[in-house]
């Protein structure tokens, strides 16, 4: 775990982000905040590209709580079962759909607390739709979050909620509201785990990291 770096330093990095990418946007696929909610929870433990090719011919039938129930989880099930733990995730997402038509009108709420209520709804997903659809500052840290602020110094932590903590209270506020899919992007496709492209990632100068890898 790197130390946590300087307020000039991050503003540095964050600068350098937004240069490289203004609007960076989440890359699962959604018509509608429902569709969103369905497609975060689908994508735990699974790529997005995964979930995006599931539920391309699903939302076209099922863009809402009621027609998804109207599906029932047997056509649901047939739509997700190339996704990891499809069965659990289908009875979650049935579970959720019914909570929608009978306590919120099939309105999707918008305050952490009634998203994370819902069946297959945790804190990363409940900021995913909070920060996506409700353009909220909400930090929703994955494994990509987790390693990167780990490694650079960003937002240090040992645990997610503690890596959450640290971007919100480090990072500028400036760029609160696009930090964790810069963060995410940064570490899906440069600061990969395994072998991060060092050579020619755009924040190296900044970054503390130790194991930095070199040009062949």
């Amino acid at each position: 775990m790197a130390k946590q770096l300087d307020y000039h330093t991050i503003r540095e990095i964050f600068t350098r982000f937004e240069a490289a990418d203004a609007e960076p946007k989440g890359e699962l696929d959604h018509v509608n905040v429902y569709t969103l909610v369905v497609a975060v929870a689908l994508s735990a433990q699974a790529t997005d590209a995964g979930v995006n090719k599931a539920t391309a011919a699903l939302f076209k039938i099922a863009d809402t709580p009621q027609k998804m129930l109207d599906l029932g989880i047997d056509g649901l099930t047939e739509h997700i079962k190339t996704i990891g733990l499809f069965r659990q995730k289908a009875k979650n997402v049935m579970k959720l759909s019914q909570i929608l038509v009978d306590e919120y009108g099939g309105i999707v709420p918008n305050s952490r607390a009634a998203l994370q209520s819902l069946p297959g709804v945790g804190r990363k997903t409940a900021n995913v739709v909070l920060n996506m659809w409700w353009r909220q500052p909400a930090q929703a840290v994955d494994t990509h979050i987790f390693r990167v602020g780990n490694r650079t110094g960003i937002a240090p932590g040992k645990t997610v909620d503690a890596v959450e903590r640290a971007i919100e209270d480090n990072v500028p506020a400036d760029f609160q509201l696009h930090a964790h899919h810069w963060l995410i992007l940064h570490g899906r496709y440069h600061c990969k785990a395994r072998k991060p492209q060092c050579p020619t990632c755009i924040i190296k100068d900044l970054c503390p990291f130790e194991d930095k890898t070199e040009l062949p």
